[in-house]
């Protein structure tokens, strides 16, 4: 029997950050991992999507050069070139991963993990011990009633992993994932219908944000179905067909982006006495603790936003915890949220509607990237900046952005919450000129009653 200080089982965002800080602070760490280094997150999902997604952010920027006095011939796409360079980005990343567990001195452990009723983890043959052990394994996806996964009914990480460009594609679920497929496949030159069975786009976010990103998508030749199910899938050796509303497609492939669940399966969780919540989830307590004493669970395993920096957060309380050092737990509200779709979404917080059912004396304020010098200058007016707020005290409870770099944005107005700032301090910080930034900074300035630029 091998003895630890702490064993994580998974090599994901949330993984593999866990290991390296539990080394970090003097504990004998191995990392089991079953598949490849950097979990679903670095081989499958995030990092291929954002590296298939930037080509085709790049073919917009150079189709729209015209309008900066910048002309080119004629534009083709090499798929099988953008698909290398999301081979070679992610070989770099997972390469890195392996990279910094030999520079921490981790121990990788090839094979599927099962924890024994003694709180031990058994791979294969061989049982190893710790002290503490962080379940870290993510998420499988989840398909739609009555159509299973298979053939040319695909998930989200294969759409990003597809031999060759669909000329015709149908994504059921316009969340994150699906309005991300939807924009990098059309940009890149598929027919793509993207079908929503909620009443707008991306509908976990803020109403004013949903409307744009809609005429976005539909700009980009989109045909979006909102509230809207689907039926009668049925795929063939060639392509799929389905129906949706009064509508009948055949694409070459149907991805489901409806959602994912826990990958828990062959964990041995109640053998080991770790329980689940009603949702599935693993149940923990602030510290990511489980039922089980000697055992963490983190990232998708848990509750809060699926979000690999989430998972990553997550790792860190738990390697810390278990070293003996103090902890606190997520404000999962103030975790930003990042949509890499054309217009990028930026968020975090409440959306003015939760805001206002919770019974805050809401104050908002709304301003287009238009309004401000680099709106314009970079070629993007229709971006807007939305913050919500509490009027009394100044407090921001939510910001939300759909625009140019909006990923990037939104972070500002994260740090103004995590440092005790409210909407009347964003609005005095000066920013640079001529900025997109300059626009959270009117946000804040409209929330407090004194917009300048508009």
């Amino acid at each position: 029997m091998a003895d630890y200080d702490c064993i994580v089982i998974g090599s994901g965002p949330g993984g593999y950050v866990a290991a390296i800080r539990a080394a970090q602070l003097g504990l004998r760490t191995a990392v089991v991992e079953r598949d490849k280094l950097g979990g679903r997150c670095l081989n499958y999902a995030c990092i291929p999507a954002k590296a298939v997604l930037r080509s085709a952010d790049l073919l917009s920027e150079v189709r729209e050069g015209e309008d900066f006095g910048i002309r080119t011939g004629q534009v083709e796409v090499d798929y099988g070139a953008v698909q290398a360079r999301r081979e070679r980005v992610v070989h770099t990343l997972t390469s890195g991963v392996g990279g910094l567990f030999k520079k921490n001195g981790i121990d990788v452990v090839e094979g599927a993990a099962q924890l024994t009723s003694e709180g031990a983890v058994r791979v294969g043959e061989e049982v190893l011990s710790a002290s503490g052990v962080i379940l870290a394994t993510g998420s499988v996806p989840r398909s739609i009633p009555g159509v299973e996964l298979g053939g040319r009914v695909i998930g989200t990480e294969e759409a990003w992993a597809l031999a060759e460009l669909p000329a015709r594609l149908a994504v059921v679920g316009c969340g994150a994932s699906g309005a991300e497929i939807a924009s990098g496949f059309a940009r890149l030159g598929s027919q793509v219908a993207l079908v929503e069975m909620a009443e707008r786009a991306l509908p976990t976010e803020d109403a004013d944000i949903s409307r744009l990103v809609e005429r976005g998508l539909k700009r980009q030749g989109i045909d979006l179905h909102t509230s809207t199910p689907v039926s009668e899938v049925h795929p063939g050796e060639r392509s799929v067909t389905l129906s949706y509303g009064d509508q009948q497609a055949e694409v070459d492939f149907l991805v489901i982006a409806t959602g994912r669940g826990a990958d828990v399966a062959g964990l041995g969780l109640d053998a080991a006495g770790v329980a689940l919540e009603d949702s599935g989830l693993v149940a923990v307590d602030g510290a990511q603790r489980t039922t089980r004493a000697g055992v963490w669970a983190i990232g998708d395993l848990v509750h809060g936003p699926a979000l690999a920096h989430k998972a990553s957060d997550e790792g860190i309380i738990a390697a810390e915890d278990i070293a003996g050092r103090p902890t606190h737990p997520i404000a999962y509200a103030d975790i930003p949220r990042a949509t890499f779709c054309t217009p990028n979404v930026g968020s975090f917080g409440l959306t003015e509607e939760e805001a206002r059912e919770q019974g805050h004396d809401v104050v908002v304020g709304k301003v287009q990237y238009g309004a401000v010098g680099g709106g314009t200058v970079y070629g993007d007016r229709t971006g807007l900046v939305k913050v919500v707020g509490e009027r009394r005290y100044g407090e921001l409870l939510g910001g939300h952005i759909v625009g140019s770099r909006a990923t990037e944005l939104i972070q500002e107005l994260v740090n103004i919450r995590a440092l005790e700032g409210g909407y009347p301090e964003l609005g005095r910080i000066i920013h640079g000129h001529p900025t997109l930034s300059e626009a959270v900074m009117e946000a804040g300035r409209a929330a407090d009653g004194w917009l300048i630029h508009g």
